[in-house]
Order: C-alpha cells, then sequence, then structure tokens
C-alpha cells in the first residue's frame, strides 16, 4: 500500500490540486438569500430532490404529497440517493451541498479510472495525466456533475467499464463486475442501455473465449433490469414508460427531431473545433486496437443517441449535452493518444538527435492539450466561459437559482399551505416554497405530456425537448391554481383564463397572478396591486 501511494504520488497530488478546484466551484455556486447562504442545485436536479424529499418523508415517489403517484424523474436511484440525505436534519438551504459533494467525489473516482484507460492504450508517462486534465477542465462536464444532475454517477459507471472491459479483453478473465455495474447505471438512467450494449456486444465480439459467459450475464441482467423497472412502473405509476419519455419523444414526427439533433451536434462538432475533433478518429484509421476501437465505439453511440432524442433543452449553453457528457472522457483519452502517435510517427522518420527531439515533441504534446482546454471550452464564443476554467467567473444557472429562491420566499410569504401554485421551472420553486405545484410545461402532469409538441418559428434551433408542450385552458382554466408565477409562449393565448379571474400582485419584488377568490392567498402580504 505505501509502495502504492509513493509510485502515485504525483496523480494523487493532481487529484488533491483537483478536489480543491471543484470545492471553490460548488462554494461559486451558493449565493446568500434573506440572510441564509444557500447552494441550490440545476432546476432539473431540484425537481429529483422534490421527489427524493416527499420520499424520505413517508409521502412516496410523488412529486406532490398526496397526489396520484407519476414518474415525473428519470433517474430513479439518482432520487433514492438524493432520499438518503434527507433523512437527516440537513436544513433546505444546505442539503444540496452534500449532494454537490457526492458530485465531486464520483467525479474524482472518474478521473482514477480515465488514467487508468489511458495506461491501458499507452506506454506515454504524460499521456494518462493530460486526458486526467481535459477531463477535469472540461465545463459542461463540471456544469451538470456539480450541480446535481446524474451525469457524475454514469460518468463514472461508462469509464469504470471501460477499464475492466480493456483489461478484461487483454487478460482473456470474465469479469462479472463489468455487468453488475452497467446494470446499476440503467437504475441511475434507462439511456444507460445505449453503453450497455456497446460494452455487451464488443464483449461478445472480441472476447472469444469467454463468448458464452457473456451472452448469458449480459442477456440476464439487461432482462431483469427492463422487466423489473417495467412492473414497478406499472404497479406504482400504471405505465410502462416515465411521464417525461411522452413529454419529450411524443408529439414530434421522427424526421424533425433527428434533424434537430443533427443540428445541435453539428454544433457542438464545430464549436469544439472540427479539426480537433476529428483528429483521434483519422488516426484510428490507421492505427489502433481493440481497446481505441472500443473507446471511439462508445463515444460515437453517445454522439447516435444524442441525435436519436432530438439533443438536450439546453444546447443554448453550448457544450457538451448531458447524453454526450457522460462519455466525453473517453473523447479525451483518444484525443491524447491521436497527438501521442503523431509525435511518435515524427520521431520515427528522425535518425539523429533522438533524445532532445522526442523531449521537444512530449513539449509539444502538452502545449497542444493545454491549448485544447481553452479551445474545448471557447463554448459559443463567450470569454466568460474561458473565465469559467479558472473559477474566475460565476458557474451558469446561478443568477436563475438565486431567483428561483427569492420567488420561493415570496410564495411562502402571501400563501398557506394548502395553496397551489402553478410553476415553469418545475424544481427549486417548489421544493423552497413547500407549496402543491402545477407543472405547466407538464413534466409531471400527464394530460400535458401527450400533447402534440408545438413546433416553434425560428428553426432548429429554437426547439427546447421537454419546454413545447403546454395547454393554458386545463392549467389555468381547469385546475384553477391560487397563483400563477409564469406565462410560458404566447400570452394571448392564456389572457382569456386570466382576465377577470386573476390579478396581477408583487411580493418582495416579484410579481405574480393570484386568483381574486383564492381563499389560499394571503391578502394582507400582498404588496401592492399595480395599476
Amino acid at each position: 500500500m505505501v509502495n502504492k501511494l509513493r509510485k502515485n504520488w504525483l496523480f494523487i497530488l493532481l487529484l488533491l490540486v483537483i478536489a480543491v478546484y471543484m470545492c471553490v466551484y460548488i462554494y461559486q455556486t451558493s449565493f446568500i438569500s434573506n440572510g441564509t447562504r444557500y447552494f441550490v442545485l440545476f432546476d432539473d436536479a431540484m425537481i429529483s430532490m422534490r421527489f427524493a424529499k416527499n420520499f424520505a418523508e413517508g409521502y412516496g415517489l410523488v412529486w406532490n404529497p398526496g397526489e396520484t403517484p407519476l414518474e415525473g424523474y428519470t433517474n430513479p436511484l439518482w432520487v433514492v440517493f438524493m432520499a438518503i440525505f434527507h433523512l437527516f436534519p440537513i436544513p433546505a438551504p444546505k442539503i444540496s451541498l452534500f449532494i454537490q459533494l457526492s458530485g465531486a467525489l464520483f467525479l474524482l473516482a472518474n478521473l482514477v479510472f480515465v488514467k487508468k484507460i489511458a495506461e491501458e492504450i499507452t506506454d506515454s508517462l504524460i499521456a494518462p495525466y493530460l486526458a486526467v486534465i481535459l477531463t477535469a477542465l472540461y465545463v459542461p462536464l463540471n456544469n451538470w456533475s456539480l450541480q446535481g444532475m446524474e451525469v457524475c454517477v454514469l460518468v463514472l459507471l461508462i469509464s469504470a467499464v471501460g477499464y475492466l472491459t480493456i483489461h478484461s479483453i487483454k487478460n482473456e478473465k470474465f469479469s462479472k463486475w463489468i455487468y453488475i455495474l452497467l446494470f446499476l447505471g440503467t437504475f441511475v438512467r434507462m439511456d444507460m442501455i445505449v453503453p450497455y450494449l456497446v460494452y455487451w456486444g464488443f464483449l461478445i465480439i472480441f472476447d472469444s473465449k469467454n463468448r458464452m459467459k457473456h451472452i448469458i450475464w449480459g442477456a440476464g441482467f439487461l432482462a431483469f433490469s427492463l422487466v423489473s423497472q417495467s412492473l414497478f412502473r406499472h404497479y406504482y405509476y400504471g405505465d410502462l414508460l416515465p411521464n417525461t419519455y411522452y413529454l419529450k419523444m411524443t408529439g414530434m414526427p421522427l424526421i424533425l427531431r433527428l434533424k434537430r439533433g443533427l443540428f445541435v451536434l453539428y454544433k457542438f462538432i464545430r464549436e469544439l473545433n472540427w479539426v480537433l475533433f476529428i483528429l483521434p478518429f483519422l488516426v484510428l484509421l490507421f492505427r489502433y486496437d481493440k481497446s481505441t476501437l472500443l473507446l471511439a465505439l462508445v463515444f460515437s453511440a453517445q454522439l447516435a443517441y444524442s441525435v436519436y432524442v432530438g439533443g438536450d433543452a439546453w444546447e443554448h449553453k453550448g457544450g457538451a449535452n448531458r447524453y454526450i457528457s457522460v462519455a466525453i472522457p473517453l473523447f479525451f483519452i483518444l484525443f491524447v493518444y491521436g497527438w501521442e502517435q503523431i509525435k511518435n510517427s515524427l520521431l520515427a522518420a528522425v535518425k539523429e538527435y533522438k533524445t532532445i527531439i522526442g523531449f521537444l515533441g512530449n513539449v509539444g504534446v502538452v502545449l497542444i492539450v493545454f491549448l485544447s482546454v481553452l479551445n474545448f471550452n471557447f463554448l459559443l464564443n463567450n470569454q466568460n466561459n474561458i473565465k469559467r476554467i479558472f473559477l474566475l467567473y460565476k458557474p451558469l444557472f446561478i443568477e436563475a437559482n438565486k431567483e428561483n429562491v427569492r420567488i420561493a420566499h415570496a410564495v411562502k410569504k402571501v400563501t398557506t399551505e394548502q395553496a397551489e401554485i402553478a410553476v415553469i421551472g418545475a424544481g427549486s420553486i417548489p421544493y423552497f416554497s413547500e407549496r402543491q405545484s402545477i407543472d405547466i410545461l407538464g413534466k409531471i402532469d400527464s394530460y400535458i405530456a401527450h400533447l402534440p409538441n408545438r413546433i416553434p418559428s425560428g428553426g432548429l434551433a429554437n426547439i427546447r425537448p421537454g419546454h413545447m408542450k403546454w395547454d393554458y385552458e386545463h392549467t389555468f382554466g381547469k385546475l384553477k391554481p391560487d397563483l400563477i408565477l409564469g406565462i410560458w409562449g404566447d400570452r394571448e393565448e392564456a389572457e382569456i383564463y386570466i382576465d377577470g379571474f386573476y390579478t396581477a400582485v408583487v411580493v418582495n419584488g416579484e410579481q405574480f397572478l393570484a386568483r381574486n377568490d383564492s381563499t389560499e392567498i394571503l391578502w394582507d402580504k400582498v404588496e401592492q396591486f399595480p395599476e
């Protein structure tokens, strides 16, 4: 053990530096509201936190206590993980910090496997460290992982299974942990089936010695995952698929969805830099083995999956979306490997001064990688994203989190505990206001989720999966919330259900629409009625 620590002292030191970096990042996501420091996750993660809170408090896996269960999350095991922290007396403003610190630990563990994979495919001493640095400093991966998304677990599982698969094939030894980890991954998020199938198929083809074991174990775990989750959904939620599936994957022509997926993939590759993106794949055309082929296949499968689902709702923020981020370390490993191969090819052509030229070649690779760190993070040509690498600028989504907490405080101030509020952001506001909530955009509304998508004008760039279904006759006219916190899309469409029934009010500087006849509004707390 002592010898291992001595041998890896430089890597351990690097991990400690990265750990400090992540802690500073997490602190920068916090803010002061009403005299208290809040740690708040990305709003989609806060939806999972609301399910987790209600689950821990005995209400079941529901968004609103007492409602008919509806699966408005896509990450069941992550919700259960979040619920564990809600069993302890942790104040609401601080509980997200523990999820963020967990995310940091998962990312650090991922870096261990990034290094291990790089060591398996190259003899270079510096390449594994360069792959680790590229991964550790990629802003989109840190944004998703350190702000509460299950990306931090999935990226670890994909990297760990990648290492185990490469190691297993090289040594011709069967590892059951490959299938155990992939199995767990499908419970974290069902679309982990994509890398599951790639790893499983690869092992069946290339590990002929253990082929039958791979067929049996892979099929068995995959079948058990699909059957058990489907039975649970059918029993608990009365459906075989999550509500979010209907919201995002139905009501839009397949061709349009694929066009949008290809469009955002094109933007991602262009932003990453065409030459730098293609380089690893060009190198693999001339020099590859089973290990590098595996990494390329898994990463390519995630790109293809992103295209299939039409990309993410947050493409306008730039960089790898949540589907691509989980495999981005594999790309970085191949990227460093590609430059190593170019350097080695040039060195092989040199007959004299090999030591000096080899040293200069290593320096060149290091410089290229560090310049690539800047290039890969120059998202949407926004210099603030470069500043985010060096923690000189606040992370993404923080201003929205501040606003949501302010709104939650205002809602608690002017409503009773029985009040119903209609929200666009279904995470932080319901979580911190502790009020029964109605989701305008349908993530937790089966009727809305099954509607056709409203395709926006302005082309593919304006399509946002999961944000294109609403019905104000249903939400405002039928459900009649006590307080409406926002209107999505064309306000004129909503006015028929608002005019004469709701009054604009201002509370703590926040403007809402309050139902005129509501007995759940504390009218004496309303600060003013604007003209």
